[in-house]
């Protein structure tokens, strides 16, 4: 590129620059972990690979100001004083300035051409930090991030960004090769990126179709659109040998298996037929959370989809090696005919069930003899950062986190919690409800980081599970309190630049950072952070609960727990393992923890998990070379597809992207084998690698097993166990209206957005949740008419009086509107109610009009629904006239106000103000409605008139109208209300007066 701009440099842009003498540079600013670097040559159009040796060089720590007069002294060292020089330090300065404030995190010009009195930039390339956007949003401007180098954007590219973005989950996609024959769908940004080695390595790049994750608990929902867009690129086109969907993933942390294999199954199941068409094959593995009922989901769907249907569905869980699947899928492995796995679900909540299920892996056993003696190891001080009595503070409500450490400390026989306290700056000071095994106990809750630190100074590890945006500010308070030795930062993407200062605060300190982007670290039988190791379902079937003699280190916190399964099955366990962080910048290095590991004399062993993108790794390989570390290690990085890719692929991690040859996995691989390291041919191997570095060190005595001790038994969450299907309890409260579980709100089965988008109104909404069904449009718009002449009659009615009464006592709305409503009844605004049964049962009784007149007469009763106090025949009241004349025209029939019009007729005749009033018609026209609308049964529509649903319509109509008299008095901003005397008779007892 750099050659091509030099020829084009001389035919067209040097003609338009001004022909006096002008000086070419290059200028290039990086970032890395300890700061800035600046490089400059005053040769332009530089060849990239002739930089490091024409180029000047300047560093600069993060947070450090860079001057003028440093750029001359050691930038500008060949540059004639004068103008240009000036002009030159003073635009390398400005130019840096803006790369810090802007959060660039690479910026190159090649050429610049520098004049006595400006400067042209002829290219320019650079990388913003995308993290950095909630700071620099206002300054970037609308920023269109262009497509990698080497190919163009895809719609279905473009959706899932546009899904991820809403999300506060992961979701990514790169399409590679829509012929490709193998398709995957991978939770988790490590595993993705193992999948798509093992599918390169075994069948070769051009088969991979795609790259992509799912990550972060997504929902349901956002499962099935991710889903659904793999499927429809997959079954565009068939392949001569039928394609492969692998469903793949890491054993969970804490996303629920279950619940985003269902989003999975429901797509499936939408693409049935054209899976079919397009043979084909699907090849599943996943463990987790709710692991079992997903397994059960998948097994039941396998069983419907291929035997009926003829799509063959393979499914696999935590026996399986994670990629395992590749090589079945492509025929070099031989597929099992009946998925067997072990079930570790419920072992918690039986008597003894952690033993059901026998488990490959090696085990411990009591020696029979004395222990050979282990190789003498020279003490040396440790620095551990977690022991049997660390103590942590929870910044953030994560409740689910901090009852697994608590279960987690129970099964592995703490005397105590591990949690001391929670910080929540947004509630006031209160105590939190945990279980700790079968008893509940108290954990304190502090809105002030301060007070928690002051109470309890045992604590020295915080956990902060701050978001993104807070994530900085949190940990800089933390660094402020010398208890803290050890901080994990769960949150990822945050800022690169902040992560930097965080790392030099924290080494000024001597605190050690876990993260950005980590799930954390756990040491079995000692402590672990938030969710590392997952549910108690894995961490019983990984041996957690007490040490092994292997510690690891990864960058991928999804892997870790892989990890876990991956020791456990091949060797006695694990003795400590840390997910250092995906992002570019993580607080603590693989060597901080490998030197760890290696100088403690618990450790036997040590295992690796790299990636592509930074040079971490060849740190380990300097240890290795001159013998600071000499303990066993096996390793291995993962992105060794990358370089059989045509274009650019960002995996999951922000630091998975390799920027020279020497940063790519295949590069460091081989680098780590040289030095010494244990490297497996592939992932799929690392397993087999591991058992046999073990094995060996069994044979020489450096590992002797010890005996293996059962853990206490956990109770199981009564949450989980439901969830589980393991128990079962009658439901407190049922309902039939409305469900607000799912991804969308639904009334009566319906989604509110196409109750929205369909325009159903008020009256459609009460169909829905009042009458479970949609009612036609006239019996909509009668409710809404309803509603609209009930409102409101004027302030002098004892509802609104009320309402306004304690409106100007000063009460507020709810009280206000509560006051009105309670005058309800009989006497006000019941008459609905009581004028449909009256009405309706006299019409169902046969009785003529007068017959019903003379009978209420009799009984000494009021016809509800009859009569006003102002309104008569002579002055009819509008209201009724409008429903009347609406029920008459649009409704199939109205028998019951013919009915209730006759009566009227009589009533009238003997005075004329008792006339069929609102209450009267609302009432009889409901009844008509329901009987005669189609959409009720005679038993359902008098089911409604007992239960008071008319009536209902009345206390709905009329508290718009009571909201508006509360807004009124105070929009009058009206006094405490004082009833005068002169509207008052006092009548005393005659015998008190005297």
């Amino acid at each position: 590129v750099g050659k091509a701009v030099g020829k084009l440099r001389t035919f067209i842009i040097e003609p338009f620059l001004p022909h006096e003498q002008k000086e070419e540079a290059y200028v290039c600013i990086y970032s890395h972990r300890g700061g800035d670097t600046i490089l400059f040559t005053h040769e332009g159009g530089v060849d990239i690979g002739d930089v490091d040796a024409k180029a000047l060089k300047l560093d600069l720590e993060i947070e450090d100001q860079l001057s003028v007069e440093q750029i001359k002294e050691k930038l500008l060292v060949h540059v004639e004083s004068g103008p240009r020089k000036e002009k030159a330090a003073a635009f390398i300065k400005a130019l840096y300035d803006l790369y810090v404030e802007l959060c660039f995190t690479y910026l190159e010009i090649n050429p610049l051409v520098i004049t006595s009195d400006n400067v042209y930039i002829l290219d320019l390339a650079a990388k913003l930090d995308a993290t950095a956007e909630f700071m620099c949003k206002t300054k970037w401007g609308d920023v269109d991030y262009p497509p990698p180098f080497g190919r163009d954007a895809l719609p279905e590219e473009a959706f899932i960004a546009d899904l991820d973005a809403k999300s506060g989950s992961s979701l990514k996609l790169t399409i590679l090769n829509e012929k490709g024959r193998i398709w995957t769908m991978v939770a988790g940004g490590g595993a993705s990126v193992i999948y798509a080695d093992t599918i390169c390595e075994l069948g070769g790049a051009p088969e991979l179709a795609n790259y992509g994750e799912y990550s972060g608990a997504p929902s349901e929902q956002q499962t099935y659109e991710y889903a659904k867009t793999i499927l429809t690129l997959m079954t565009k086109e068939n392949h001569p040998d039928g394609k492969i969907l692998i469903i793949g993933g890491g054993i969970a942390n804490f996303t629920n298996v279950a619940a985003t294999f269902k989003g999975i199954v429901r797509a499936l199941q939408q693409y049935q037929a054209k899976l079919i068409e397009g043979k084909v094959s699907i090849f599943v593995r996943r463990a987790g959370p709710n692991y079992q009922e997903a397994f059960n989901l998948l097994c039941s769907i396998m069983r419907e989809v291929g035997k009926t249907l003829g799509i063959p569905v393979h499914v696999f869980g935590n026996e399986t090696h994670m990629t395992a699947i590749v090589s079945m899928a492509l025929g070099k492995r031989q597929i099992p005919t009946e998925p067997t796995g072990e079930s570790h679900t419920a072992n918690f909540l039986l008597p003894g069930g952690q033993n059901a299920a026998q488990s490959p892996r090696p085990t411990r056993k009591a020696s029979t003899s004395e222990p050979e003696p282990a190789k003498k190891v020279v003490q040396k001080e440790l620095k551990q950062l977690f022991h049997k009595d660390t103590k942590a503070i929870i910044w953030g409500m994560q409740t689910r986190a901090v009852q697994g450490m608590l279960d987690f400390d129970f099964v592995c026989s703490r005397s105590e919690p591990s949690v001391s306290a929670m910080v929540y700056p947004f509630t006031g000071d209160h105590k939190q409800k945990f279980y700790w095994g079968h008893k509940e106990i108290l954990i304190p809750v502090y809105k002030n980081m301060a007070d928690a630190m002051k109470k309890h100074p045992d604590a020295d590890v915080l956990i902060n599970f701050a978001s993104l945006r807070s994530a900085y500010d949190s940990t800089i308070e933390t660094l402020a309190f010398p208890q803290i030795r050890t901080i994990a930062i769960i949150a990822e993407g945050i800022p690169e630049n902040l992560t930097r200062i965080l790392i030099k605060r924290a080494n000024e300190k001597g605190v050690s950072i876990i993260g950005p982007a980590t799930v954390g670290g756990i040491k079995p039988g000692c402590f672990k952070i938030g969710n590392t190791g997952g549910m108690m379902d894995n961490i019983l079937h990984s041996k957690l609960y007490r040490p092994g003699s292997v510690a690891y280190v990864s960058r991928s916190g999804g892997m870790s727990n892989e990890l876990n399964n991956i020791i456990s099955h091949n060797t006695d366990g694990v003795y400590e393992g840390v997910a250092i962080g995906g992002d570019r910048y993580p607080g603590t290095t693989f060597m901080d923890h490998l030197l760890r590991y290696h100088d403690n004399p618990e450790v036997k062993m040590l295992v690796l998990l790299g990636e592509v993108g930074g040079v971490e790794e060849y740190e380990v390989c300097q240890a290795l070379q001159n013998k600071r570390i000499t303990k066993p290690i096996v390793a291995w990085c993962i992105g060794t597809c990358a370089g059989m890719f045509s274009s650019e692929v960002q995996f999951g991690h922000a630091g998975a992207c390799a920027n020279a040859e020497r940063e790519t996995a295949v590069a460091k691989n081989k680098a780590l084998a040289d030095s010494g390291a244990k490297v497996p041919v592939s992932f799929d191997e690392l397993g087999e690698m591991i058992h046999f570095v073990y094995r060996g060190l069994l044979e020489e005595g450096i590992i002797v097993p010890k005996e293996e001790v059962p853990p206490p038994t956990v109770p199981m969450d009564y949450n989980w166990a439901r969830e589980l299907g393991l128990i079962r309890k009658p439901a407190s409260f049922m309902t039939s209206i409305s469900d607000e579980r799912g991804q969308e709100l639904l009334y009566a089965g319906m989604p509110i957005s196409a109750v929205l988008e369909q325009g159903l109104g008020i009256g459609g909404t009460l169909s829905l949740l009042w009458f479970q069904r949609r009612l036609p449009p006239y019996a909509t718009t009668f409710l809404e008419m309803c509603l609209m002449v009930t409102a409101d009659h004027g302030p002098a009615v004892s509802g609104a009086h009320n309402t306004i009464v304690c409106t100007r006592a000063g009460k507020d709305l709810v009280s206000s509107l509560v006051s009105g409503l309670l005058t309800i009844g009989d006497r006000f605004g019941g008459a609905l109610d009581g004028a449909a049964r009256q009405f309706s049962e006299a019409f169902d009784k046969g009785l003529l009009p007068m017959e019903f007149v003379n009978d209420m007469r009799k009984k000494g009763q009021l016809i509800m629904g009859i009569g006003h106090r102002v309104k008569s025949l002579n002055n009819p009241d509008k209201r009724v006239e409008i429903i009347k004349n609406f029920v008459k025209q649009e409704f199939p029939c109205t028998p019951l106000l013919d009915y209730a019009l006759e009566v009227e007729k009589i009533t009238t005749s003997k005075k004329p103000n008792l006339i069929l009033n609102v209450d009267g018609v609302i009432g009889v026209s409901f009844v008509d409605l329901l009987r005669n609308s189609g959409s009720f049964t005679r038993e359902e529509a008098e089911e409604y008139v007992n239960i008071g649903t008319i009536n209902g319509l009345f206390v709905l109509g009329r508290s718009m109208g009571f909201i508006g008299h509360y807004l009124d008095q105070k929009r009058l901003k009206q006094g405490l209300y004082r009833h005068p005397w002169d509207d008052i008779s006092y009548v005393m007892p005659e015998h008190y007066a005297s």
